[in-house]
């Protein structure tokens, strides 16, 4: 055999013997891209800059946050679905996802096979909460006011199928309440309904109206955490106010397209923990009402599916319509 062609068959071998270690110690080898399916500004939006940047400094490419509203996020979740699985594209899901199978007749893609989950990157809590003139005072009132008159008792969300509507579906149905939830547009168009009387409470998550806490213009009654927080540490929980059974987070975290190789999906995570673990990070999710919390691509699926579950039952017992 010639020498000349012995090398290159050697080359080859060497080359497909090489570990698969090999891409991610290549990768990243471009800037990556993060796509976020609300407009800039927004929770998950200003969270994904903050570990963007921490990811940019640690793994030496530019993590660019490409924001791609429109359909409640099915627009951007589609567009990461069908892009190349080679970790250079990455998508911010939350517990809404998890939903999105449920509360549509129809999707562009599969949330459970089309993509690979990296990490959550926090969770967060809803908050019951009602206008700062209100008579009421607690959850204990909230109860008793909409057992006393329910026919001029309306609790409010965001729209309908949104996590905020859910919970306080499942409020109703803990509380044994016989009160509607009436869905609105945005944020805003929900405060504005309470603040003139349309509704009298309203379920949102913290980050959606910590600010307005705290200033005093509206009233926390209770968190849907298992415990109080340091951030409101006066507002006691839902369930130890007597509600049993609503102890209920939600969170945020990144995937990428399925079949992303392995290498790349473990040095993403392990990137993640690294990130989350950052004081810069702890103090800046912390003013946003969100808690680092990193995980596993195991453990995030895991978190995924046990809240298909949870809301599967919820949307049934709600009779909500498909949209």
């Amino acid at each position: 055999m010639k020498p000349a062609l012995c090398r290159s068959l050697l080359l080859v071998a060497c080359c497909l013997a090489t570990p698969t270690s090999a891409l991610a110690q290549a990768y990243p080898s471009r800037p990556v891209k993060i796509v976020v399916g609300f407009g800039p500004g927004g929770l998950g939006d200003i969270a994904t800059r903050a570990v963007g940047q921490k990811l940019s400094d640690s793994m030496g490419q530019s993590f660019v946050i490409e924001n791609m509203p429109g359909a409640g996020g099915i627009t951007a979740s589609a567009s990461v679905a069908k892009a190349a699985p080679d970790g250079h594209t990455m998508l911010l899901i939350s517990g809404q996802n998890a939903t999105a199978p449920l509360v549509f007749k129809s999707l562009p893609f599969d949330p459970s096979t089309d993509f690979t989950p990296i990490s959550t990157i926090s969770t967060f809590d809803f908050i019951i909460v009602v206008d700062k003139a209100s008579p009421l005072k607690s959850i204990q009132d909230l109860v008793a006011r909409a057992k006393a008159d329910p026919s001029r008792f309306n609790m409010g969300t965001i729209s309908s199928g949104s996590l905020q509507n859910l919970m306080s579906h499942l409020f109703v149905a803990r509380a044994n309440l016989k009160v509607p939830t009436v869905p609105f547009r945005t944020t805003g168009d929900l405060l504005t309904a309470l603040l003139a009387g349309e509704v009298q409470a309203v379920v949102e998550t913290v980050p959606g109206v910590i600010g307005r806490v705290q200033s005093g213009q509206l009233r926390a009654l209770g968190l849907s955490s298992d415990r109080r927080r340091p951030l409101l540490p006066d507002v006691p929980t839902v369930v130890e106010s007597g509600v049993a059974n609503y102890a209920v987070t939600s969170w945020n975290g990144f995937v990428v397209p399925a079949k992303t190789p392995a290498d790349i999906v473990q040095r993403l995570s392990a990137e993640m923990a690294k990130a989350l673990a950052h004081p810069d990070i702890h103090k800046r999710f912390a003013e946003l009402g969100l808690v680092p919390t990193p995980s596993t691509p195991d453990e995030m699926r895991k978190t995924y599916e046990a809240d298909v579950e949870r809301w599967r039952g919820v949307i049934a017992d709600a009779k909500l319509k498909l949209q």
